[in-house]
């Protein structure tokens, strides 16, 4: 395992400064480690590793989202939460629905086997659109209108309402259409369940250290600790778990300023670890002759599905101050998939489903096509379509 872990970190860490010496994203780097040193290829991660990399990937993703919650201002949430819930709903539906039935007519799925394709396609990943925001947040680039905020919390109430449908058609394999049908409650429940429980979660943590004199080490404990309950408490009471954690630091942000700014940057460094584990890990399931043998078909439905979703996301934002520039990054960076397409994509094979390899293939496809593409398309439009710090100060100073 030691052994490793010293192939992950290092060749992560290189490939990542290669790629972006080419200005292209480091992860895009990691991603590309990851497949080759996976079991699909040259085999260089021990079984050990593998066998835990769900949880270690899910660390990873609960340290980005904690820290994103450390930065989400209230003024900021106030002012994009509405538009976030939009962003975060509809196009995820059209996008699921949308290749539901192209997967029904031009591969002949069955109803419920395309469903559950439909919605594993349509989940974006935090794992690639987290980071990316953050780093645009860290620049000043779109915060004159909460660009990365909006995003950042419309990625996790995207995944909310596609892992429910992912279960909502699940259920009815088993022929439990009513039941199945009335999980759609379960998505406003998630959502406002999740808010809650964030804000306790926070209010907690709040009082601890209100209450206890600590050293910043054991602050930063405390506070890695209230994000791991967070999520693990969550699956128990049936909240959103991801979106706790963001509102948990979010709330901390809003009563202890100070402690939240410093604990954001110490978790950047730690992130600069994490990173490479996420996404190596990520491209260590990915097998690139799986996804092949979904051929141009396959294409062709990720694709339409992708630009209905940035038709949604049109929709969604008309009637925002967002002007028509800023519009088209949000569709841009809706569009990368990867983390829920990794965990999800092999449950209807091992379901023993009909279409399981077909299904297992596409979300496979999903991953190879569409993460490389968001993630260089948010980092090379994010100057082009967003304003940054540099272009509101040359706009005071005409103005004055």
């Amino acid at each position: 395992m030691i052994e490793s872990i010293l192939i992950i970190l290092v060749a992560g860490f290189i490939m990542g400064k290669v790629f972006e010496k080419l200005n292209l994203p480091g992860l895009l780097g990691m991603l590309l480690t990851g497949i080759l040193l996976g079991p699909n290829y040259y085999d260089l991660i021990s079984s050990e590793i593998l066998a835990i990399s769900d949880d270690i990937r899910l660390l990873a993703l609960i340290l980005i989202l904690l820290r994103a919650g450390l930065g989400l201002r209230r003024e900021t949430l106030n002012k994009v939460g509405v538009l976030s819930l939009k962003l975060g709903s509809l196009p995820c539906l059209l996008e699921g629905f949308t290749v539901l039935l192209l997967a029904h007519y031009l591969f002949g799925l069955g109803f419920v086997e395309a469903g559950i394709l439909g919605f594993i396609i349509a989940a974006v990943s935090p794992a690639v659109i987290v980071p990316s925001m953050l780093k645009l947040k860290d620049r000043g680039v779109g915060n004159d209108k909460g660009v990365p905020v909006m995003i950042l919390a419309g990625a996790s109430i995207d995944d909310v309402f596609a892992i429910t449908l992912i279960s909502i058609f699940l259920g009815l394999v088993g022929g439990g259409t009513d039941g199945s049908l009335l999980s759609l409650l379960a998505i406003p429940r998630e959502i406002i369940g999740g808010i809650l429980f964030g804000l306790l979660v926070g209010f907690i943590l709040t009082k601890i250290y209100q209450k206890l004199d600590m050293a910043d080490t054991d602050r930063m404990v405390v506070l890695a600790v209230g994000a791991l309950f967070a999520y693990t408490a969550s699956s128990y009471l049936q909240v959103a778990g991801l979106l706790a954690i963001m509102i948990a630091g979010a709330y901390l942000l809003e009563k202890h300023k100070l402690f939240a700014e410093e604990f954001s940057e110490k978790l950047k460094g730690v992130w600069s670890f994490g990173e490479i584990f996420l996404f190596v890990l990520i491209g260590s399931i990915v097998d690139v002759s799986v996804a092949i043998s979904a051929g141009p078909l396959g294409i062709l439905i990720i694709t339409a599905g992708v630009m209905i979703r940035m038709a949604g996301v049109y929709i969604s934002t008309l009637g925002s101050n967002l002007n028509s520039k800023e519009r088209l990054f949000c569709g841009i960076a809706y569009s990368p998939k990867a983390t829920v397409q990794a965990a999800m994509g092999g449950v209807p094979l091992s379901m023993g489903l009909p279409g399981g390899e077909l299904i297992l293939a596409l979300a496979v496809l999903s991953v190879i096509y569409t993460a490389p593409l968001g993630a260089l398309g948010i980092n090379f439009f994010a100057d082009k379509l967003l304003s940054s710090k540099s272009d509101e100060t040359a706009e005071l100073s005409s103005k004055e």
